[in-house]
């Protein structure tokens, strides 16, 4: 697959952006403690590649660990659409976007990597399968994903160039 422009929309309209993704790479899970709650597999992009198409009025944030992220939600229906943040180890500044709100994509048919954001332990690398919650990290990983490999460091989730 290549880049392309993806439309996105939370379920009342009131929240709409483009963005510019790959989805061949397939999207991530994580088991920190908000992303376990919202439950939305996400495709990390560079800022430049989303332009917020509605007014910011619409929006509702949530966010901690200061730079880290800023999760965004629709006032109005509620539904999580994307974050901001900067996290050096994935490549600095970056939009997360919920695969759930792209228009044209079926989720289904998106490949998704599990990473163990509850521990903080991004160096085990993905796995096919979700990371227990409050289960204990190890360092190794039983992938059986081709996208998601035993050895893939916490540098598979950096952003594209």
């Amino acid at each position: 697959m290549a880049t392309r422009k993806h439309l996105g929309t939370c379920q009342c309209g009131a929240v709409r952006f483009a963005v510019a993704l790959d989805l061949a790479h397939g999207a991530s899970r994580c088991i920190c403690s908000i992303c376990t709650k919202i439950g939305a597999p996400a495709v990390f992009a560079r800022p430049e590649a989303f332009t917020l198409l509605s007014d910011d009025a619409s929006l509702g944030a949530y966010g901690w660990g200061g730079p880290r992220s800023r999760r965004y939600f629709c006032k109005t229906c509620g539904v999580h659409c994307f974050a901001r943040g900067d996290q050096p180890d994935v490549g600095g500044a970056y939009v997360s976007v919920n695969i759930n709100v792209l228009a044209d994509v079926d989720p289904s048919s998106v490949g998704v990597t599990c990473w163990d954001g509850g521990h903080d332990d991004w160096e085990a690398g993905p796995r096919a399968t979700p990371w227990p919650p409050g289960g204990i990290s190890t360092s190794t990983s039983t992938s059986t994903s081709a996208s998601a490999s035993a050895s893939a460091p916490v540098s598979a989730l950096r952003l594209a160039v």
